[in-house]
């Protein structure tokens, strides 16, 4: 909310936490959103740790505000990548790849 307790626009949003970041000592460059210092990279951020943590993209959406399911997506395809590779590793520990190691033949 506004010093005037209304709703903020999202480029006076943004602005504002520009400020913010900068009254906050951080260097100037920073400010201007490298390294997550920007509401979108901190909400990008949260989505990346929401996904980590297991929860579905309808879960981050609860939490980010976002519209659209794609924009999480996005976000979090490496992260579902990840986890959904070390599944499949997993299963196959637990049930066994399913083949055995054929030895060449060598006569031909």
């Amino acid at each position: 909310m506004t010093q005037y307790e209304k709703p903020f626009q999202p480029e006076s949003f943004t602005n504002w936490f520009r400020v913010c970041v900068r009254e906050a000592g951080l260097r100037e460059d920073l400010a201007s959103g490298a390294m997550g210092l920007s509401p979108h990279g901190l909400r990008k951020a949260c989505s990346r740790r929401l996904a980590q943590a297991g929860c579905s993209p309808h879960q981050i959406k609860a939490i980010t505000g976002h519209k659209k399911l794609d924009e999480i997506v996005r976000y979090t395809e490496a992260v579902d990548q990840m986890r959904l590779a070390h599944q499949a590793m997993n299963a196959i520990v637990e049930h066994g790849a399913g083949t055995k190691t054929v030895k060449p033949n060598n006569s031909v």
